[in-house]
């Protein structure tokens, strides 16, 4: 440990065993080689490494400058994490590179659910990665959402659960009512965190009995619509750019699904 400055941590010298970049004594080392003392232990790391796939997945751009983006996400595609499809493998050949110092890889700065559609906001430098995410933390970042629910419910509600033993909060408003011949009733709600728990959405309506449509974690399993998604769309972000200091206020349209329940116009008044 700390000899090698290209592997200054425990598990980046097992990652060098397992690569067969470490010798001994010319010899390829393995962690079950024994030291008796006095050997040479080299450490090579190719200059030439082989070249990482390159996930081809366009994304629509609603907005970009040289410190964030907003983009679409589509359903069917987790944001982040060990998948390789995934929206934060997609950014970097969808967005332009920021001129600034401090340019990295672009990086979304909060969460939407895998079958959840909408707007999505990254990071394109340290510094507003850093900033963004302090945003969402301070609450200075408004969301709107729509989502169709099964059910008779009240025209509009707050809810309150503790999520995770943490609190969390949500209110809503039914933008429009149709009834079903399978679901009984079919409501267009708009919704508005005032929390940021997992799932947090999708928890709240199935706890007052109103469960989205197509949640298949959360809904009831008899009324479950395969094939079709999850009827859940983040619809806007208002914020404060944190450098320009210009008011951001975006939207992200329906997708078809939504339309050929509901009308758009109704969604939007």
């Amino acid at each position: 440990m700390g000899i090698f400055s290209a592997a200054l941590t425990k598990s980046a010298l097992k990652k060098a065993i397992k690569k067969k970049y470490i010798t001994i004594n010319g010899t390829v080392a393995t962690t079950a080689t024994f030291i008796h003392g006095g050997e040479r232990i080299e450490l090579f790391i190719p200059k030439k490494t082989t070249a990482s796939k390159t996930l081809i997945f366009p994304l629509k751009v609603l907005f970009e400058d040289d410190y964030l983006a907003i983009i679409y996400k589509p359903a069917g595609i987790l944001v982040s994490g060990n998948s390789f499809k995934t929206i934060a493998n997609a950014l970097v050949q969808n967005l332009s590179p920021s001129a600034l110092p401090d340019a990295t890889k672009p990086q979304p700065v909060h969460r939407l659910d895998y079958a959840t559609t909408g707007i999505l906001l990254a990071g394109k430098t340290s510094s507003s990665i850093r900033a963004l995410n302090k945003m969402f933390e301070d609450k200075k970042v408004a969301k709107t959402y729509f989502a169709v629910t099964i059910g008779t419910m009240n025209a509009e509600g707050e809810i309150s659960t503790t999520i995770d033993d943490k609190p969390s909060c949500s209110t809503y408003s039914v933008i429009a009512s149709a009834p079903s011949e399978r679901f009984g009733m079919l409501n267009l709600v708009q919704l508005d965190p005032k929390t940021g728990r997992r799932h947090q959405l999708r928890k709240h309506l199935a706890s007052i009995g109103n469960p989205i449509l197509g949640d298949k974690e959360y809904g009831t399993a008899s009324l479950i619509l395969n094939g079709k998604g999850m009827y859940l769309h983040a619809y806007s972000l208002q914020f404060i750019h944190p450098f320009t200091e210009k008011e951001m206020n975006l939207t992200a349209n329906f997708p078809e699904r939504f339309k050929k329940l509901f009308p758009v116009d109704t969604a939007t008044k």
